[in-house]
């Protein structure tokens, strides 16, 4: 009898201990609902930048560069040499072209020259002189004939002769008249327009030495330099790139769930941890699906539904000393964005 009593008081000590470990759990959970908070969300991004790529038209080899990279140029600024001996003898051609289409538009602008004229005009003074002689024999053998004293064929064959030197008279005049018009209105034209495609050949050709000398587009800083030092180079080559320093953005990738109050000219509140945690504000101007897959979170699992990704690009409202593109951007406050 003692010793059943000693098992059921075994029994309610055990019960007891267990009943006080299970309500000591359920306490705690009951104060981890109430004092452990979830994590904040963290929206993260970066900064950004534009970079103009600066290449040439001409394809030579890299004499010399003026600047190197992480300087500052300012617009206009010259940044590298590029020197091609072809373009240089195409330039030599054009310009023997122009000189000669030059020429040829002289020679037609100045007429015949006067020894041709002299000449011309000495051949049609002959051929009147000629025309002048067969003239008064002509006569002659019309009263000859009208006397008598001639045959009829005497009479025609003076004629014939006559007629024949005033012939050759008028085609002096015209060769005359020409040699003194000079060349032809289309003869003219067709020399100027020679010339002035030889200028323009020798235009193109200046054009692309001009791109001898590369300058920058922009103020910025010179981030990449490609190519070496007495390197060949190609047309379009790339040669180095310029960062825009009046260009600079942040931009996250937002699910759309924390979009409610990210608008369009909206401003916000970030965080640069690389400046000591500088704190600044950026105002938003560029919203967009990114329109990808990738980017869901699905979550139809649990009865909700898919989460997608936009991308958010804002402006800083004023110039950030030292900020630099990759550097990483903390949106502030990320939870008071949640719907």
């Amino acid at each position: 009898m003692e010793q059943n009593n000693e098992i059921t008081k075994k029994e309610h000590t055990l019960f007891a201990g267990l009943a006080i470990v299970v309500a000591v759990m359920v306490c705690l959970c009951i104060a981890g609902l109430f004092l452990i908070n979830p994590p904040e969300e963290t929206v993260q991004g970066q900064v950004e930048a534009t970079h103009v790529r600066i290449s040439g038209k001409l394809p030579g080899r890299m004499v010399a560069f003026y600047v190197e990279e992480g300087q500052q140029v300012k617009q206009g600024d010259t940044l590298a040499y590029i020197h091609s001996s072809t373009v240089d003898a195409k330039l030599l051609q054009a310009q023997a072209m122009e000189e000669a289409a030059s020429a040829q538009n002289r020679k037609a602008e100045a007429g015949t020259r006067s020894q041709i004229v002299n000449a011309a005009y000495d051949q049609w003074q002959q051929a009147v002189a000629a025309e002048s002689i067969r003239k008064k024999t002509y006569e002659r053998m019309e009263n000859l004939f009208g006397q008598g004293v001639v045959s009829e064929q005497k009479r025609d064959e003076a004629r014939a002769a006559y007629d024949a030197a005033a012939a050759q008279a008028r085609a002096a005049r015209s060769q005359y008249d020409l040699a003194m018009e000079g060349a032809q209105a289309e003869d003219k034209q067709a020399a100027q327009a020679q010339q002035q495609a030889a200028r323009g050949t020798v235009l193109e050709v200046e054009s692309l030495l001009e791109d001898q000398y590369l300058t920058a587009p922009c103020d910025g800083e010179v981030t990449d330099i490609y190519p070496h030092e007495g390197e060949l180079v190609g047309t379009g080559t790339p040669i180095m790139n310029v960062m825009r320093s009046d260009d600079i953005w942040v931009t996250f990738n937002v699910r759309e769930e924390l979009l409610a109050n990210l608008a369009m000219g909206q401003e916000v509140h970030v965080m640069i941890p690389a400046l000591g945690k500088k704190e600044t504000t950026v105002k938003i101007y560029y919203i967009k699906d990114m329109g990808s897959y990738a980017v869901w979170n699905a979550t139809k699992a649990s009865g909700q539904y898919d989460s997608k990704t936009f991308q958010v690009k804002a402006h800083p409202t004023e110039p950030v000393e030292n900020l630099r593109p990759g550097m990483s951007v903390i949106l502030l406050d990320a939870t008071q964005y949640e719907q």
